[in-house]
């Protein structure tokens, strides 16, 4: 294998498939074998692995791969000296960003972390937690904790936790209440620092980051296409946002004429009834893979 070949490492899980739709959409299609860490890509400029997000940045540092997809929260778990490339937000469930929160029982006293001083604390975000708290001199235990986080303060194992949460329906449903909001997360494009001053290894990065930023731009996009009436053409251009301007062209032998745009997808159920308003026909919406 070529040393110019990109080592590429995806988050394994929760992210995993959102993150294979992300490249597919701007051209890479991966497959991923359920035995192997190794996923094929259609690309002979990149091999492609796959690990959990927890240690991806670990990894990235050390060199063992040159760059990667894994969260803000684990570089800073992990103070991993990376190169951080971009924020990738795609894999959102709700429209809240994930925050790692301070959360204890909804009927305790507690108010705010200094209320916890002494107290026991279960996470998985360890180091980073012992920091937040040592930063502001509230002396607490933190433990990590292996799963079913949110049960340990119910069970009288902890008194508080810190976890990741989108909209906070998990942690209510399970009788807690969010005091503090310690971190705001999302997903991150990082490189190995020597392998980003490497020409052709930084040049491979920067076309995967420009591609996967256009698909998502595209997430945001439709193409509209309709026909329109010489004299309704006007009308129907000024209810179009557009990146630059709409694409009029005449139809064949024909006093009607195609128009074409890219449009914001939150406008278009209001918009298509006022287009068929103004005199547009025959309306085509269809979806965008990159929009550059």
């Amino acid at each position: 294998m070529s040393s110019e070949v990109l080592r590429l490492v995806i988050p394994k899980g929760s992210l995993e498939q959102a993150t294979i739709d992300l490249f597919r959409r701007a051209g890479w299609n991966i497959t991923v074998s359920p035995r192997s860490y190794f996923p094929s890509v259609d690309d002979d400029e990149i091999m492609m692995a796959r690990l959990r997000a927890q240690e991806i940045s670990r990894y990235v540092e050390a060199g063992t791969f040159d760059a990667g997809l894994t969260g803000k929260d684990w570089i800073l778990e992990n103070e991993s000296d990376v190169k951080v490339i971009d924020d990738l937000v795609y894999s959102k469930v709700s429209q809240n960003p994930a925050r790692w929160v301070l959360a204890v029982d909804a009927e305790s006293d507690y108010q705010k972390p200094e209320d916890l001083d002494g107290k026991r604390i279960a996470t998985e975000l360890v180091k980073f937690t012992k920091r937040f708290f040592a930063e502001r001199s509230i002396n607490v235990e933190v433990e990590f904790s292996w799963g079913s986080t949110e049960a340990k303060v119910n069970e009288g194992v902890v008194d508080a936790i810190v976890d990741v949460t989108e909209t906070g329906s998990t942690l209510k449903a399970n009788g807690l209440r969010i005091i503090h909001c310690l971190l705001t997360t999302n997903t991150q494009f990082i490189a190995n620092r020597r392998a980003f001053e490497n020409p052709a290894k930084r040049e491979k990065i920067e076309q995967i980051l420009l591609l996967l930023q256009s698909a998502l731009e595209a997430r945001k996009m439709v193409g509209l296409k309709m026909n329109v009436p010489e004299q309704k053409v006007d009308s129907v251009v000024s209810l179009l946002p557009s990146l630059n301007a709409p694409t009029v062209a005449g139809l064949y032998k024909s006093d009607w004429f195609a128009v074409e745009s890219v449009v914001s997808e939150e406008v278009v159920r209001s918009l298509i009834p006022k287009l068929m308003k103004a005199g547009a026909t025959g309306i085509i919406e269809y979806p965008l893979n990159k929009v550059l």
